[in-house]
């Protein structure tokens, strides 16, 4: 009986000395709080908003030339309309390509966001 009061309280005591204490760190609040990070987002959005532009008007020119290949495929030969058929295909690889390079994991936004952003998270 005395053997288990024991190893209840060695229990007991071992349990207190290893519990642990949690705090939550509102970063979200913190970062807004921070005008560096405001500006570094401001410019990363900004930047964001220039290659979406750039990628948008690569789109609207596949538009435009799948436009025009549909109204002037009637006029076409078949090898003309093959080669035409690969010059809407290739540029629109090229904008899928632009879009991956720009805004993929491995990315430009991703590397700017890591340039600016990390400093000042590591600093918090």
């Amino acid at each position: 009986m005395k053997r288990l009061v024991f190893i209840a309280i060695i229990m007991a005591f071992g349990m207190g000395l290893s519990a642990q204490k949690y705090a939550f760190v509102d970063t979200e609040y913190i970062l807004k709080n921070i005008p560096a990070f405001e500006a570094a987002n401001d410019q990363l959005n900004q930047t964001s908003e220039k290659w979406q532009k750039e990628i948008e008007a690569v789109y609207a020119e596949v538009e435009t030339m799948y436009q025009n290949y549909q109204t002037e495929s009637v006029f076409l030969s078949n090898e003309m309309k093959i080669k035409k058929e690969e010059e809407i295909v290739a540029k629109e690889k090229q904008a899928r390509q632009l879009q991956t390079k720009y805004f993929g994991p491995e990315g430009e936004l991703a590397k700017k966001r890591e340039a600016l952003v990390k400093p000042i998270q590591d600093d918090i």
